[in-house]
């Protein structure tokens, strides 16, 4: 493998072309020792002894990375590298390396003007090669997902005189097109032959173009009404160039309840994750990343455990990348770039709108997850009339933003309290706050209310409004369950407990029928829902559950609250994955629970008990989800306790049968 010219290298190495090293060290040895020294002959014949040595080069394979190489020259070895990779270990010295983009460049090049010429050799061989109508052309060709799959009919490439100049052209450069597929990961050769858009490969999953096309279209039908902020106009490459991330994240969230494959989203979970992580672990990064994290964080990939779930975490991400990016300042972005950034209006309203959704998305994150909010209302997202332009987002964003800028005073109003351990304020207190913020909501209400008449008077026609109107009063109704959910810290003895206690039984009722409205009244709505909606689902059946099994079963309508219990678990089921998935084990847990205690007798009890502290809760530092987090940690005290009671039981038969 060869050896290298040692004579046209040692100059090189004896000097660097200005003799200015040369000097430096006869100089230094002058300084060391006197001259005709024994130390100066043995320099001497070091650096003869040197000049005679092999330089010590690194291989081909291991400059063009930059790598460490261990080749060794004389005898000759391969390099623990390119052994391991089975590559093909040699040195040139004419060797340079190739820059990685720049060699991406040449070859995208080089492709086009193949394209081209080979569009010229079709046109100018349709008169003079007509193909037979018993064969389809090359478009007719049914596209195949798997491009391996993909076999030429036989004879194609074996007589010349067969095949038309563009085939026989086309299969000359066969090898240069299929260097797409290391780039972008499709069939490269595919694409020059009939010119249809190339498969997307993640890791080892791969999407056609039709398939691709068809998980957009479901992602915008059926999820975008829930956060309305990406451009419908724009095509599946055009998000792909903006951000991979975001393209897989769309075909994730459009894959959720693909049945055409259903498969299809348990194979994207694992390299969709790590391609978040290898994103964000990229900087800098595109604030069209941060796009792909707020619909990561409102449509999680399905997890059987709370443990495992990374939502919150990416949450915290997604508000950090932003404000890294500037986009809490966007008309500023230069503060936040060391290169010149050229302010477009298209661009700043774009980073107006997802600043907005960051800020509405990660309250509902953490709302739902019981957790302080990250979030910032300042005056990017302030509702001036007189600001400028740019800055005025859709009426859709805007009204939602203002339902969550309601959600944050609630929490901040309740929940933290510098003089409690666990934030809360003090009972007094807490009912002074919750009647100012009822009153707050109230005009939220009546400020929504007319432009929602008036949207759906207008648009009556239109099935995307009455979706729009109705996805905006559920979440107006979640922020009002979780302003009332509150009432579990209140002090029994309170004079009005009971009547926060119906306020929170109104709120919940509400807010569970309005969502189950969304599959009965405005159309199957209700799987596609964010994951929000159903933690706000859970927490309403919780709420069902605690008032029927306590005093409280005697003020309200046992019946009908029955009735709702039960479609508030099979809703749960509803926005059910995969089996096994949150949803369907905490909708099985719900179920469980209401069998494992009797329901009490909806009699009024006796004066002077009317009410108790069966409604207290154990679980008290995860804010208006104390609730949800109180039954699970119960259910599982009492599934533990009976499945002791029962190992004790059986321990005493088999005691007994032994004796």
């Amino acid at each position: 493998m060869g050896g290298i010219d040692h004579t046209s290298m040692s100059p090189a190495v004896a000097s660097d072309g200005t003799g200015h090293a040369r000097k430096r060290n006869v100089g230094m040895a002058g300084l060391d020792s006197s001259p005709g020294s024994m130390d100066d002959v043995e320099d001497v014949e070091n650096r003869e002894e040197k000049r005679r040595q092999p330089v010590k080069r690194a291989c081909n394979e291991c400059r063009q990375q930059k790598l460490r190489c261990d080749v060794i020259q004389d005898p000759w070895m391969d390099c623990s590298r390119c052994r391991r990779l089975k590559l093909d270990c040699k040195i040139e010295s004419n060797f340079k390396r190739v820059g990685k983009r720049s060699r991406n460049a040449e070859m995208e090049r080089e492709i086009i003007e193949l394209r081209k010429q080979i569009a010229s050799a079709q046109a100018g061989t349709v008169g003079t090669h007509p193909q037979p109508h018993g064969l389809p052309t090359a478009q007719q060709t049914p596209k195949q997902e798997n491009p391996s799959s993909q076999v030429s009919p036989a004879g194609v490439y074996q007589t010349p005189s067969a095949m038309s100049a563009a085939e026989q052209f086309m299969g000359s450069h066969e090898a240069v097109a299929s260097l797409l597929d290391l780039r972008s990961g499709f069939d490269g050769s595919n694409y020059m032959r009939n010119g249809s858009p190339p498969f997307k490969r993640v890791e080892d999953v791969a999407v056609g173009p039709d398939r691709v096309a068809e998980l957009f279209d479901l992602f915008f039908t059926y999820y975008h009404p829930f956060l309305p902020f990406l451009d419908r106009e724009q095509s599946a490459e055009d998000y792909y160039t903006a951000s991979p991330l975001l393209f897989w994240t769309i075909i994730s969230v459009g894959a959720r309840r693909y049945q055409a494959d259903q498969t299809l989203l348990n194979s994207l979970a694992g390299p969709v994750t790590r391609l978040i992580w290898s994103t964000i672990a990229d900087v800098p990064q595109s604030y069209h990343h941060v796009k792909a994290l707020c619909l990561l964080c409102s449509w999680p990939f399905p997890t059987s455990s709370t443990s495992t779930d990374p939502t919150f975490m990416l949450c915290g991400l997604m508000i950090q990348v932003a404000m890294q990016l500037g986009l809490h300042r966007p008309s500023h972005t230069q503060d936040f770039s060391k290169y010149r950034v050229e302010l477009i209006e298209e661009e700043l309203r774009d980073k107006v709108r997802t600043w907005a959704i960051c800020n509405i998305v990660a309250q509902r994150v953490a709302t739902g997850y019981g957790q302080p909010p990250c979030t910032l209302y300042d005056w990017t997202l302030s509702s001036q009339e007189s600001m400028d332009p740019n800055f005025k987002l859709p009426e859709s964003i805007r009204h939602r933003l203002d339902i969550e800028k309601f959600c944050d005073k609630v929490t901040k109003a309740l929940y933290t309290n510098r003089r409690d351990p666990v934030g809360l304020c003090g009972s007094q207190e807490r009912s002074t706050l919750t009647s100012l913020l009822t009153r707050d909501l109230d005009e939220l209400e009546t400020l929504l209310q007319p432009q929602n008449d008036g949207m759906l008077s207008a648009l009556a026609s239109l099935n995307f409004a009455l979706i729009t109107a109705g996805i905006t009063d559920l979440y107006l109704r979640a922020s009002n369950l979780h302003l009332h959910l509150s009432a579990f810290f209140d002090d029994p003895s309170a004079k009005d407990y009971r009547e926060r206690l119906l306020s929170l039984f109104f709120a919940a009722t509400s807010f569970l029928e309005a969502a189950m409205k969304l599959q009965t009244e405005l159309g199957p709505l209700l799987a596609y829902t964010p994951y929000y909606i159903y933690q706000m689902m859970v927490a309403g059946g919780c709420t069902l559950l605690k008032l029927c099994k306590s005093f409280f079963a005697a003020h309200i309508d046992m019946e009908y609250t029955k009735d709702l219990f039960a479609r508030t678990i099979w809703s749960i089921r509803k926005a059910s994955v995969i089996s096994n998935d949150l949803p369907e084990r905490l909708a099985e847990v719900l179920a469980q629970m209401w069998k494992l205690g009797s329901t009490p007798s909806p009699q009024p009890p006796p004066d002077g008990v009317e009410m108790d502290d069966s409604l207290m809760l154990k679980v008290r530092c995860r804010m208006s989800m104390s609730l949800l987090f109180d039954s699970v940690w119960r259910w599982r005290e009492d599934t533990r306790t009976k499945g002791r009671n029962i190992e004790g039981k059986f321990n005493q038969c088999e005691a007994r049968i032994k004796h």
